[in-house]
């Protein structure tokens, strides 16, 4: 883990953790570019595949699937499927309410995530 991350990033990418909904840098985020996991840079998410939900999180219809482990969750009373990078990093959920071609949104943490543009 990295010793760059804030308290709130740690508790997100390794305790399963949820930032307050509507409060990520990310959500207003138009550029051109890749999401990569916040601690171990790994590519996850692509500009093209963002969109507004509504849900007050980064949404996504579309993922590095290479890059991504989905997994049942039980916690909190629901049943989900939880959003992993491969190298373990908490970063969300999935849920099949998104918009074509997938259907998908992933529904992810801001914090659990960095945004490289494309021109750098």
């Amino acid at each position: 883990m990295s010793s760059n991350l804030t308290a709130e990033q740690k508790h997100i990418l390794y305790e399963s953790g949820t930032e307050i909904p509507g409060s990520s840098s990310l959500l207003n985020e138009k550029r051109s570019g890749t999401y990569v996991t916040a601690d171990k840079g790994l590519p996850v998410f692509r500009s093209e595949a963002k969109f507004e939900s509504g849900s007050g999180w980064p949404s996504f219809y579309d993922a590095k699937k290479e890059n991504i482990i989905i997994k049942k969750d039980t916690s909190n009373g629901m049943i989900r499927e939880e959003v992993l990078s491969t190298n373990g990093e908490h970063l969300g959920h999935l849920f099949n309410d998104g918009p074509k071609p997938t259907g998908l949104r992933y529904c992810i943490n801001g914090l659990s995530l960095k945004f490289i543009p494309d021109e750098e």
